[in-house]
């Protein structure tokens, strides 16, 4: 009989034990954040009605400037071969912000068009290395309108609840004039449906 009383004093009461587990088990999924990768960000134009005939688009090709990848990532940008992609930033902007002078470049920033398409064997690496590159030569740009840095226009933009001032450095820095009135410096990047490898 003592053997048995001994046994029941030496033992240990684990009944509290999965409470505790229970509570940080609860604690950790209550405190842990997880990351929100939202993944490349584009608005899409709608869907076109297959009753209706496509549009007739017809843009003067000095306003069009092109970037072609291959499926081995061979780039080609106004029909020259560039090893380099990260110089592709400046070469937008200088086309961009032509304004007519130079006539082989774009008419005005209204006007010009980017245009980017890649094979279906082109890496996910160079794709989006340059839209970085075009997207940070539009940054520069508005940033430059108002005096601002095309990482701190970024920033600007990228403000989810704008102050009236931060909206008003916006609109001014996009040509944008009004409410509901479509920007003078607008963002033409028109990304093409990639071609079959080697087509």
């Amino acid at each position: 009989m003592a053997r048995s009383s001994l046994r029941g004093k030496n033992e240990i009461n684990a009944g509290s034990m999965a409470d505790i587990a229970f509570l940080l088990l609860i604690f950790f999924l209550v405190t842990t954040t997880f990351p929100n990768d939202r993944g490349i960000l584009f608005t899409l134009p709608p869907k076109p009605d297959p009753n209706q005939p496509p549009p007739d688009i017809t843009k003067n090709d000095r306003n069009i400037f092109k970037i072609l990848v291959n499926s081995n990532d061979q780039l080609l940008v106004e029909d020259e071969p560039l090893e380099n992609v990260f110089l592709i930033k400046d070469m937008v902007k200088e086309f961009v912000l032509n304004n007519g002078r130079n006539p082989t470049l774009s008419d005005s920033p209204t006007e010009a068009v980017v245009s980017f398409k890649t094979d279906r064997g082109s890496s996910y690496e160079i794709f989006i290395d340059i839209l970085d590159q075009l997207d940070a030569a539009y940054n520069e740009m508005y940033g430059e309108r108002i005096g601002m840095t095309g990482d701190e226009f970024r920033e600007l933009r990228n403000t989810i609840n704008k102050t009236p001032e931060q909206r008003a450095q916006y609109d001014e820095a996009r040509g944008i004039e009004g409410p509901g009135s479509k920007p003078t410096f607008p963002k033409n990047i028109s990304i093409a449906e990639p071609s079959k490898v080697g087509g």
